[in-house]
């Protein structure tokens, strides 16, 4: 009899600890399937806000009263981080999910996410700036009053997020051709994403996504500059006043973008899969 009590208090015990294994499993099955949402939603959010900055600043015709392309620039970023402070709550929401070393288990989970919203403010802080928003201000948009961070923000995080935004600068560039005095705004960008993938490159070594996204980087600049140069020879056909120059530049930029539609590549977006590569096993 004693075997036997002993023997059942051992299998009692041994289903004890299964039963703890069972309940941690479903813990962290649905910790994850909540923050993988929440990153689906982030991504959904930015990339609306993607799209408002780029019509605002492309088929806004009420422009601001002193007619400026820096005041309309200013005006389609502020809007963007009004829409982009709904993100921020979103990403705030996930604070306890993360907490400490818990973090690392489900930040690829998280990524995908993060990367759209730094994309989307990037975005923003570039129309209004003309410059890379830093990883201290990233990290400051991620949060609370009191300067505390929801979680930590990676620099793989940050640099894939500035990467994909020469994707959109190069969007902005060419439908900014077909507009008065977007022959030059064209050549600022492209200039500036030039810039981007020169500092970008000597990063590659240590990010094997970064060395990926380098390659849609460089397709981003050659449509760039290929539009630049057709829109350079056709004007220089013509000894004509700048406002024409530009009427011509339109026409050109329309047929163009006709003409190689199919040829533009899309970037590849975050799928569940995606989300789901960061699940840790241990």
């Amino acid at each position: 009899m004693a075997e036997q009590s002993a023997s059942l208090k051992s299998r009692t015990a041994m289903a004890a600890v299964f039963e703890t294994f069972r309940e941690e499993l479903d813990e962290h099955n649905d910790r994850r399937e909540r923050l993988i949402k929440n990153s689906r939603d982030v991504t959904n959010l930015s990339k609306k806000v993607i799209f408002l900055l780029h019509r605002i600043m492309t088929e806004d015709e009420t422009p601001p009263t002193d007619n400026s392309d820096h005041a309309r620039a200013a005006q389609a970023a502020a809007r963007g981080r009004e829409k982009l402070k709904e993100v921020q709550r979103l990403l705030a929401s996930i604070h306890e999910e993360v907490q400490g070393d818990r973090f690392w288990r489900y930040q690829r989970n998280v990524s995908p996410g993060v990367q759209e919203y730094i994309e989307a403010l990037s975005f923003a802080h570039y129309l209004d700036t003309g410059k890379l928003v830093s990883f201290h201000e990233v990290q400051q948009s991620l949060s609370d009053e009191h300067g505390v961070p929801y979680f930590p923000l990676t620099v793989e995080d940050y640099l894939l997020g500035l990467s994909d935004l020469t994707g959109e600068l190069m969007r902005y560039a060419i439908s900014a051709i077909s507009q008065r005095g977007g022959r030059t705004k064209a050549s600022e960008v492209c200039t500036f994403v030039r810039n981007c993938r020169a500092d970008f490159e000597g990063l590659t070594p240590y990010f094997k996504e970064l060395r990926k996204k380098q390659a849609v980087t460089s397709q981003s600049l050659q449509k760039i500059e290929d539009a630049a140069y057709a829109i350079a020879v056709r004007c220089s056909e013509y000894d004509l006043p700048p406002e024409m120059l530009d009427d011509i530049a339109a026409m050109v930029s329309s047929s163009a973008g006709r003409g190689t539609g199919e040829e533009q590549p899309r970037r590849k977006r975050p799928r569940l899969d995606d989300h789901a590569e960061g699940d840790d096993d241990s």
